[in-house]
């Protein structure tokens, strides 16, 4: 979740917690105070009884106007009181209300339910009239239930909307507050993600917050370490290619130079000796032929081993073309069983070193890939150019195949041709990435940045 919107949950639940605590307090009050005041009134009322039964005791009273509220009446504040005077012998009961009923009701049914049932309001307090030691009769004192409800009612609906809108002002103040607050956070978030796309030459800028400040000097830190590890292990896996090709190129050509050249050598004793034997010795004819066929299995040998090593068509005569002479070669020696086919498009010939040889190894490996293990019916090699600027150019590369591959390599093979295929690829700041073709196959995917040399058009 969200941490600010988090942070606001746990307010309003907060919130929520202390207005109804503060609600049950005030309910509480508001249900004493209406039993506090029906008691003074019951109190009141029951003292200025005694002081007319003691004038009228004095002869200064009139007996028949005993019980007399008119006092009661004119000076007491309450509002919504009924009061009863019942006489000892039951002779006499006298009524009298003050304050005007509520005509229209304000609050839901739903308070009154809920205040009924936890405070009772209109409970009634029996006071006995006494005087001389004799009780003279009771006075009962009944409140208006809706009167209290409707106090009780005005109490709550106040707090309620204070409580609200207090609540809503400190919800937008922390929201502002922490969103202000949790703006770095958006930018080392943003900052991290595009990181780990590849762009490790950003850095975070300097935040106000020291804990910001110093997550984001960290970050940067961090970002210009695996730089600097990046490029240097860069370099060294160029450097290793480098050495590799140089290393294939030798081979090549001592294999091509010495061993080729003394191959062609028997080659050519093996027909002399097969032309004299002709005529002096004809038994030894067939096996002169023998050693002919010897050197020129090896010399085939040696020729597709050259191809591996080194292709010279790279070098002399460009990129597609070694693609198209390795397709067509692997179309040969596949017998029908696989027919493989290549696609390039756009001028690719004058790619910078090392990237036209990397390219060669990479459709090399996954072709010799294919021919092993796929079993597939169909290859097919695509090189082309998906988006370029001013500096930097993408090469695209993808081999696909409908074989019997269903799920990704690396999970359970000891093959390591792909592993090299990515560390070529990440060597070159480039992405490589597997995906399996439906029903089955496998398609390797490749992309390539590429800064083309001065005054070359890719």
């Amino acid at each position: 979740m969200n941490l600010k919107f988090h942070l606001l949950l746990r307010i309003v639940l907060i919130a929520v917690a202390c207005l109804i605590a503060t609600a049950a307090y005030v309910l509480y009050q508001a249900d004493q105070q209406a039993i506090r005041d029906t008691q003074v009134t019951a109190e009141s009322i029951d003292k200025q009884l005694e002081l007319q039964l003691m004038r009228i005791d004095a002869g200064f009273g009139q007996p028949e106007r005993f019980p007399d509220f008119n006092l009661w009446k004119e000076t007491s504040p309450a509002s919504g009181i009924c009061i009863s005077y019942l006489s000892a012998d039951n002779s006499l009961r006298r009524n009298i209300c003050h304050g005007a009923k509520i005509t229209s009701r304000s609050w839901p049914m739903w308070f009154e339910s809920f205040y009924q049932w936890a405070f009772h309001p209109g409970l009634e307090v029996v006071r006995p009239v006494e005087f001389k030691g004799r009780i003279h009769g009771s006075v009962i004192v009944a409140p208006s239930a809706e009167m209290e409800i409707a106090n009780a009612w005005q109490n709550i609906r106040g707090l309620m909307g204070l409580s609200a809108s207090s609540t809503l002002a400190l919800c937008l103040l922390v929201y502002f507050a922490l969103s202000r607050a949790l703006h770095p956070a958006q930018m080392i978030v943003a900052g991290l993600e595009k990181m780990e796309k590849g762009e490790l030459s950003l850095r975070l800028p300097v935040f106000e917050l020291d804990e910001w400040q110093r997550t984001g000097k960290a970050i940067n830190q961090l970002a210009a370490s695996l730089e600097q590890l990046l490029s240097e292990r860069k370099k060294l896996a160029i450097k290793l290619m480098n050495i590799q090709e140089e290393e294939r190129r030798y081979l090549a050509r001592e294999l091509h130079d010495e061993f080729g050249q003394c191959l062609a050598a028997i080659n050519a004793v093996a027909a002399s000796i097969s032309q004299t034997a002709e005529n002096e010795c004809p038994e030894l004819v067939p096996e002169g032929k023998k050693i002919s066929r010897i050197v020129h299995h090896m010399m085939e040998s040696i020729r597709g081993l050259l191809l591996r090593l080194r292709p010279s068509d790279i070098d002399e005569l460009g990129l597609t073309v070694s693609l198209k002479s390795l397709v067509a070669g692997w179309n040969a020696s596949s017998g029908g069983k696989t027919h493989y086919n290549l696609a390039v498009h756009g001028d690719l010939d004058r790619l910078p070193e090392p990237i036209p040889v990397t390219i060669f190894r990479i459709v090399q490996e996954c072709l010799t890939n294919v021919s092993k293990h796929s079993a597939a019916n169909h290859a097919k090699v695509t090189l082309r150019t998906v988006s370029e600027n001013s500096s930097i150019t993408t090469i695209e590369l993808i081999i696909e195949d409908d074989g019997k591959a269903k799920k990704l390599p690396f999970e359970d093979g000891p093959g390591i041709g792909l592993l090299g295929i990515r560390e070529r690829v990440t060597a070159l700041g480039g992405r490589l990435t597997l995906k399996t073709g439906n029903p089955s196959g496998l398609a390797v995917h490749v992309w390539l940045p590429v800064q083309p040399l001065s005054g070359t058009q890719i």
